[in-house]
């Protein structure tokens, strides 16, 4: 399995200030051609590695919890594909981030359950993680299967912080948010428009129209503590 890097994070070996990337790639086999995997990179001041925070079915079934926080490098290729940036936020602020990040990913509620669709899944846990941590302003793609899954609730906040979102099970729901826009749910695809950077979000295919930025933010502004 090519599981090359591809220069997308910074070296942490010649980085001293504090790094979170969330990424996202192309799920294998015929998964992919619906779904992507994402996972979040962190890295703190002056550390010379970066943890990695994601949910992984093989270690569900290996160890009765799906969450996984290791070392690894953050933009290797994910069962050959290549990753994409999601988010990115370096410097100032970014260490306080990366204590809530950590504190979200060990509270996941749903460590010990795992379901291709319509979650939850490594995207649930994504979701889940960057509604704790809103200042990441994390844009999870249509693709990402699973985001919209909230349990038993039926309203919470948008992922991205922005925002809120209505969903049933993660099956039929609606999302309006300052960032990812507006998202129609329909048995965990979704269907929507970014009116602020214009594009469609559509399913199978993700984002198609203006790309978003997402270049690294080299400050957090009064990072708001849970």
């Amino acid at each position: 399995m090519n599981r090359t890097c591809l220069g997308l994070a910074p070296d942490p070996m010649a980085t001293p200030e504090a790094v979170v990337q969330v990424y996202g790639a192309r799920c294998p086999g015929w998964l992919g051609c619906f779904g992507v995997h994402t996972w979040i990179a962190v890295k703190p001041t002056r550390t010379r590695a970066y943890t990695i925070y994601e949910f992984t079915a093989w270690r569900l079934r290996r160890r009765g919890s799906g969450v996984t926080i290791w070392k690894r490098s953050p933009d290797a290729r994910w069962a050959g594909n290549a990753p994409t940036i999601l988010a990115d936020k370096r410097g100032h602020g970014v260490d306080a981030l990366i204590e809530r990040i950590d504190m979200a990913a060990r509270e996941y509620p749903y460590a010990g359950e795992y379901a291709v669709w319509p979650g939850p899944n490594s995207n649930t846990f994504t979701a889940y993680v960057a509604r704790a941590v809103p200042e990441l302003g994390l844009d999870l793609p249509p693709t990402a299967i699973g985001k919209d899954y909230l349990g038993t609730r039926l309203l919470a906040m948008a992922p991205s912080g922005s925002g809120f979102q209505l969903s049933l099970f993660g099956l039929l729901g609606v999302l309006a948010s300052g960032i990812e826009g507006f998202e129609v749910n329909v048995l965990g695809l979704a269907f929507g428009i970014d009116p602020f950077s214009p594009a469609l979000r559509l399913p199978l295919v993700g984002r198609f129209g203006a790309a978003r930025s997402n270049g690294p933010d080299t400050q957090v502004t009064n990072p708001v503590r849970q």
